[in-house]
């Protein structure tokens, strides 16, 4: 591979080549280090419910600002929802937490002492911010990096864009089942991270669109890979280039949304769904992981993407920057009212 992202990053740096790799710099799921029964046996059973503890104490030192993370030992299921508080998208500060989250999950599943008890089954990602799941990449941010034609530091933020998107595709190379309930909307970045999960279940309300077309840039962090393997090239070129919002319904009718949920209805969908599956959870994950092997999603290609549209980024015309601007301004005056009662923290659902 040629271009931005061999100058810039290592191999080891740019993570795993395929599906079932170790890589987006991603801590390996590896149960110790080769031990055999008998040093497993010397280890011990450690008390029941020790992995749930030990991962909430983990998450609890990982000072996760942006994200509120809920394990529901009843569902065999941990919830993330994204707090946007500096940015109702994909901020620094966000991918920085959702990066260290992933990297948090991985060490304590591949914690030896407890390689037989699972902390949870099922990944859940949504949103505390009503009416938003998320609004996609920093148009501020992309703004000024564009102006000062700052190649490092765009080839920096799409690295990590697409190291979480990718991890989050490969379910952390962990043996869970991954579902993001979409309770608002979903736009940019935003929709192509919930195209990556196992299961889409999405409230009626939520729209969904990618709208980098409107200032001459295309989605980059996995929009055409995820959606290509879902409704084929052609399907996913023709939403990509209208740049048109789509309501959870159409997608649903699309193949793209599983489950649609009345407003307000989301998290009893997503219960539903958790107390149907985990039930098969053996099944289900499986059905998931054949659907990753039917299609494959290598690393190198979306890195490849991206590191297009780094180029295409430094390239857009004056107009079409301004433009970029103009929509930011939009997403800062969404984000105002969020600023009010950031200091507050939702309640956290009834596990």
């Amino acid at each position: 591979m040629t271009g931005v992202f061999d100058a810039a990053f290592s191999p080891a740096d740019r993570g795993g080549l395929d599906m079932t790799s170790k890589g987006a710099d991603i801590i390996p799921f590896e149960r110790g280090g080769g031990a055999g029964e008998s040093d497993a046996a010397a280890r011990g059973t450690p008390p029941a419910g020790e992995t749930s503890r030990r991962l909430d104490r983990a998450l609890a030192q990982a000072s996760l600002s942006e994200l509120d993370c809920v394990l529901d030992t009843h569902n065999e299921a941990l919830w993330v929802y994204q707090q946007h508080f500096q940015s109702l998208g994909y901020s620094r500060a966000l991918l920085h937490d959702v990066r260290k989250f992933q990297s948090t999950v991985v060490s304590v599943y591949a914690d030896p002492a407890l390689e037989n008890e699972r902390p949870f089954n099922f990944l859940i990602w949504g949103s505390r911010r009503p009416g938003v799941f998320n609004l996609g990449g920093d148009l501020n941010l992309f703004v000024n990096l564009i102006r000062n034609r700052d190649r490092g530091a765009l080839a920096h933020y799409a690295k990590t864009c697409v190291d979480a998107c990718f991890a989050h595709a490969i379910d952390l190379n962990l043996p869970i089942v991954t579902v993001a309930m979409v309770q608002g909307d979903a736009l940019g970045g935003g929709f192509e991270s919930v195209l990556g999960s196992d299961v889409i279940i999405a409230e009626s309300h939520a729209k969904f669109g990618l709208p980098e077309i409107l200032f001459g840039l295309f989605p980059a962090m996995g929009a055409y890979s995820f959606l290509g393997r879902r409704i084929g090239a052609k399907a996913a070129e023709e939403m990509i280039m209208s740049g048109r919002i789509f309501t959870a319904r159409e997608l649903a009718d699309r193949g793209i949304v599983d489950r649609v949920a009345e407003p307000g209805e989301g998290e009893a969908a997503v219960r539903a769904f958790l107390g149907e599956a985990k039930r098969k959870f053996a099944a289900y994950r499986a059905i998931y992981q054949v659907r990753r092997r039917f299609h494959p999603l290598t690393y190198d290609e979306m890195i490849d993407i991206a590191n297009l549209w780094v180029e295409a980024a430094l390239s857009l015309e004056d107009a079409h920057v301004r433009r970029m601007t103009t929509l930011a301004s939009a997403q800062l005056r969404r984000q105002a009212p969020a600023a009010e009662t950031s200091a507050e923290k939702p309640a956290k659902p009834v596990a």
